[in-house]
């Protein structure tokens, strides 16, 4: 017998399956359902027709159901929204037939059930808008129930809200919690206003490689894999920078991509091992210029899905209004710790860290003992839109020397909230100093930094053709979505998050299922009393404990006391 037993609401629906298949009816038909409207039109047509009634088809799943005697009453809801049914037996079984309602549609249909009505719409005397059905169609049979989701005097009862749940099961979150569907329409929104602004501007939308041989563009771990016909080793990438300015080197002078990158990395409320970003290359023009184009793509965005610039985020209303404050990073560290690390030598800066208990290790270099400080000490001070700029050198490989000062950077990110939100340089076009930084790179490897970048030669080569003046810009799509959804968790504007595997249903012995209910009562218990409790034989008690341990439901561990049994 299997852990997960069937319930007692899945044993009706699947006779309710076999009846309807004995009626003839197929509970799965394949022909193609055209309907005419969905929910919203419906209503707003109704509306502005001076509540003239009109003929509609729509389809949805039965999400409420209220049996009356001759008539009845349904909720239909689709992707848009829900309506009212109302189910009349003898409209929808003009014959003598009435099996249609009395038995099908009282007896077998079954909350969540997906079905096709066609009919008029009118309001009720209640005065809801509702379809007065005429023909009724079976669509698709729920042999699994729905979580319920109840409402009385404005307060919620048993909702879908556990997060583990929503996250495996995103379907059903999904169907029950129409907010959920909301946030993901929105993220839709944000993607295609920043589509439309970029297209606008000229720029080509292009797509690079996953599979990568060398992961380029960030410090970060990669996943590895291998290609067998090849032979060799490749990457899922972990940025698609490189490969967007050799589009440029090529001599388109805007591209951009939204593009899925991988880091294997920890997992948190903020990050995600599989992740989408967007990254944007403009030849000829600079750091400066990017900070107002990413100014005028966020004020557009914040519009486009809320009519403001004002945004709740957490217990925060975050202002994307442009223009945005600017300030150095090292002006920002020196404002948050007055402490001046400018021109410091990693002891020095060693020392700083100690000073001002940050926690570092032996691998870090100059770069990220100043990233250190500035997270640790300043990143969380950013609410409102802030550009934090010209970062040192040893934190940005990839970017261009300030023009005024070479130990700095022509970098910015954009704070938000006290995160990160967009990361852009003046890309670095020197070919000679790209391959500089590049071997600085693989000495903080050979120091034992995972996470420092790989030597990519051919991106050398490229950049030795020569390479315009380019400003660069990646940002972070699910962090955007989170800031204007107002969602604290990654996993709340992912469809499919990264969870652990769920634990496999398993096929238990009788003597295994008595020992797993003695474990219940008391775990851990000693094993020679457990033994006795069960009264097994020496060989079904063998045999229990090793299937029990195999599956991982049981564990024995050993101890100066003796041996003990507990659940896993």
């Amino acid at each position: 017998m299997s852990i997960r037993e069937l319930s007692e609401q899945e044993v009706i629906r699947r006779e309710s399956l076999k009846k309807l298949r004995e009626l003839c009816i197929d509970p799965y038909p394949a022909a193609e359902y055209k309907t005419t409207h969905n929910t919203v039109q419906i209503k707003k047509a109704f509306e502005e027709n001076n509540e003239t009634p009109f003929d509609v088809c729509i389809a949805g799943r039965m999400m409420g159901q209220r049996i009356m005697g001759k008539a009845s009453f349904a909720e239909l809801q689709d992707e848009n929204g829900r309506i009212q049914l109302y189910v009349n037996r003898d409209e929808i079984c003009p014959g003598d037939d009435k099996t249609l309602y009395n038995d099908v549609f009282k007896k077998l249909l079954d909350l969540g059930d997906i079905i096709g009505v066609k009919g008029f719409v009118f309001r009720t005397q209640m005065g809801e808008i509702s379809v007065h059905v005429k023909e009724l169609t079976v669509l698709s049979k729920s042999i699994r129930p729905l979580p319920v989701v109840k409402e009385k005097d404005g307060q919620v009862f048993d909702a879908f809200s556990d997060p583990e749940m929503r996250y495996r099961q995103r379907y059903v979150d999904l169907i029950v919690n129409p907010q959920t569907r909301e946030h993901f329409k929105k993220r839709t929104v944000i993607m295609n206003t920043m589509r439309q602004m970029f297209n606008e501007h000229g720029y080509l939308e292009v797509e690079t490689p996953i599979l990568q041989p060398i992961p380029g563009g960030a410090a970060a771990r990669p996943f590895i894999t291998h290609h067998n016909a090849l032979d060799i080793p490749l990457y899922l990438r972990i940025a698609n920078e490189l490969y967007l300015k050799r589009l440029i080197v090529g001599g388109y002078e805007g591209v951009y991509e939204f593009s899925k990158d991988f880091r294997n990395e920890g997992m948190d409320r903020t990050h995600n091992p599989e992740f989408t970003v967007m990254e944007i290359y403009v030849a000829y023009k600079d750091y400066n210029w990017m900070m107002t184009f990413v100014e005028e793509m966020i004020e557009r965005v914040a519009l486009a899905l809320h009519g403001t610039t004002k945004v709740q985020v957490g217990e925060n209303i975050i202002d994307f209004k442009r223009p945005y404050k600017r300030i150095s990073m090292l002006d920002s560290i020196k404002e948050h710790t007055g402490i001046d690390i400018s021109g410091m030598d990693e002891n020095r800066l060693r020392e700083v860290c100690k000073k001002l208990e940050v926690e570092i290790d032996d691998t870090m270099g100059k770069g990220k003992l100043i990233d250190e400080i500035f997270g640790e000490k300043c990143e969380g001070s950013y609410i409102q839109p802030t550009f934090i700029t010209d970062y040192p050198k040893e934190m940005s490989p990839l970017c261009k020397k300030h023009r005024d000062n070479p130990d700095l950077t022509e970098r910015f990110e954009l704070m938000v909230n006290g995160k990160e939100l967009c990361n852009a340089y003046s890309e670095l076009n020197d070919p000679i100093d790209q391959l500089e930084r590049f071997q600085e790179q693989l000495r903080l490897s050979e120091k034992g930094d995972d996470e420092a970048m790989f030597i990519d030669m051919d991106f050398v080569r490229a950049l030795e053709y020569g390479m315009p003046p380019t400003s660069g810009m990646g940002i972070g799509i699910d962090r955007l979505v989170m800031f204007m959804t107002n969602q604290s968790s990654i996993q709340d504007v992912l469809f499919f998050p990264q969870m652990k595997p769920e634990k496999k249903a398993v096929e238990l012995t009788e003597e295994e299922k008595l020992v797993i209910n003695l474990l219940k009562a008391q775990s851990p218990v000693d094993l020679s009393e457990l033994k006795e409790k069960s009264g097994l034989s020496n060989k079904k008690w063998d045999k229990a404990i090793k299937g029990l341990t195999k599956h991982k439901l049981a564990k024995v561990n050993k101890s100066e006391e003796g041996l003990t049994v507990e659940m896993v």
